[in-house]
């Protein structure tokens, strides 16, 4: 049996793409809309924590310092790195930074201005390639690294991009439930083809289409 200091934070999350680390937060789960509603409302909750935990050893680290108005979003693994999104709110700013599970050192990659997309719904990063998404209504987005505003079906989801295609489950009730794996291209959003599948991104990182 572990017993692993967290500072009070309760539940740990594996983090999707990797084998070795689980992720944890103290509120809100990485729900940066959620985040932002504390934010705007003055609630006492005025910041998050995020910590990694080591699956091996169960060693903690907390890469990124709480910070009053810092909110972190939910973490993934890409190309051999951990990669973090905060929202600093009264600095209007989002960032999405690295870390490197060896020294944990931490760099900032990219940083997105708040005022340029409508609100934080759905708003977090996706792996390999590494993107900066959001999805809300009948839009979705991608908001880094090149700016792209796809319309899509109310019933559809983003899944994964795999080179140039966006994956998109799209579910139908007429009357019996069924999904679709809908393809997409990445750069004008058409649909490249629809079929009777499950689109999945594995824990591990893999990405699977059921059929």
């Amino acid at each position: 049996m572990k017993t692993v200091q967290t500072g009070g934070i309760p539940y740990l999350d594996a983090l999707t793409g990797s084998p070795d680390w689980y992720w944890g937060m103290d509120h809100t789960g990485g729900d940066l809309y959620e985040a932002e509603e504390l934010y705007t409302d003055g609630h006492r909750i005025d910041r998050t924590r995020l910590i990694l935990v080591r699956r091996s050893d169960g060693a903690v680290f907390e890469p990124i310092p709480a910070e009053k108005g810092r909110y972190f979003g939910k973490p993934v693994f890409d190309d051999s790195r951990i990669a973090l999104l905060t929202a600093d709110f009264p600095a209007g700013e989002l960032r999405l930074w690295t870390v490197d599970p060896d020294s944990m050192s931490v760099a900032s990659l990219a940083s997105v201005p708040r005022d340029s997309f409508e609100d934080c719904y759905n708003l977090m990063p996706s792996p390999s390639p590494l993107m900066l998404t959001r999805q809300t209504g009948e839009v979705f987005e991608i908001l880094w690294p090149r700016r792209v505003t796809i319309p899509i079906h109310p019933h559809e989801s983003f899944c994964f991009r795999d080179g140039d295609l966006l994956f998109f489950s799209r579910w139908y009730e007429d009357p019996d439930y069924r999904e679709e794996t809908v393809t997409r291209s990445v750069e004008d959003g058409r649909i490249v083809s629809s079929d009777r599948a499950s689109a999945c991104l594995m824990p591990d990182g893999q990405k699977w289409v059921l059929k």
